[in-house]
């Protein structure tokens, strides 16, 4: 099974690690009720590093975007995140995804169980298109706070972005816990306002306890993927292999 670069992190905050997609993941750090209430009421941290991370360049980047997956790339303003799709000629869903759009390049966060796929299948269909994939999974962390006081919790360790004006699937760079150029986005799976932090991995176990220190005001905690299934399907959120898969489409 693979680690994220937070793996040593779960078990010293009582974290119960099964497999998911093929990572050694945390389920539980407590009772699953008691930190989906935690995320819903106060604001909890999440480890979601197992997650696939591709960015995408060249001329026709965002042309070869509109080829593979249902959202409209070329009209996603610049710092805006679209909800799409990538299908089979027949409309069959291969993966659910989300596109971050910048002047310069589309970065695609993909499912874990699904990214290996997701890689393959893109690039198989990448003739004619002036475009690089670089897969940066292994490259960057991420990690979320989820809950109404993710904003206050993060604006205390973020430098040179002001969060409040940041909106709903929108995204910027700023300082965060000392590293610079993090990309921040206010996006989530729990159905809660929250935000999703992108970093090297070299700087994530230092984020991570940064960010945990500095949401202790807020009774934080770190949440687990049992919460998150649970927190999401309130939210009526799809789950690729459970709501949709190959065969059924949403």
């Amino acid at each position: 099974m693979r680690h994220t670069p937070l793996h040593d992190e779960h078990e010293p905050l009582g974290g119960k690690l099964v497999e998911f997609g093929g990572w050694h993941m945390p389920v539980q750090y407590g009772p699953i009720l008691e930190e989906v209430r935690c995320v819903r009421e106060r604001v909890g941290l999440f480890d979601l590093s197992h997650m696939g991370r591709f960015n995408l360049t060249g001329p026709d980047a965002v042309a070869f975007v509109d080829r593979v997956a249902t959202c409209y790339c070329a009209r996603i303003p610049l710092g805006a995140i679209r909800y799409g799709l990538l299908c089979r000629p027949t409309g069959n869903p291969i993966d659910d995804i989300l596109v971050y759009r910048s002047e310069d390049e589309v970065f695609l966060v993909v499912n874990a169980g699904n990214a290996d796929a997701d890689r393959e299948w893109l690039l198989a269909h990448a003739d004619g298109f002036e475009v690089a994939l670089e897969d940066q999974t292994e490259d960057l962390a991420m990690i979320a706070l989820q809950g109404p006081l993710s904003e206050v919790s993060l604006a205390r360790v973020t430098e040179d972005l002001d969060l409040s004006k940041l909106g709903y699937y929108r995204f910027s760079h700023g300082t965060v816990c000392g590293c610079p150029n993090v990309r921040v986005s206010r996006t989530g799976y729990t159905g809660e306002d929250g935000f999703e932090i992108y970093m090297p991995i070299e700087l994530a176990v230092d984020a991570w306890r940064s960010l945990l220190e500095a949401g202790q005001a807020s009774g934080m905690a770190p949440i687990g993927l049992g919460a998150r299934d649970t927190l999401r399907l309130e939210a009526g959120m799809p789950l690729y292999g459970h709501e949709i898969d190959a065969e059924h489409n949403p």
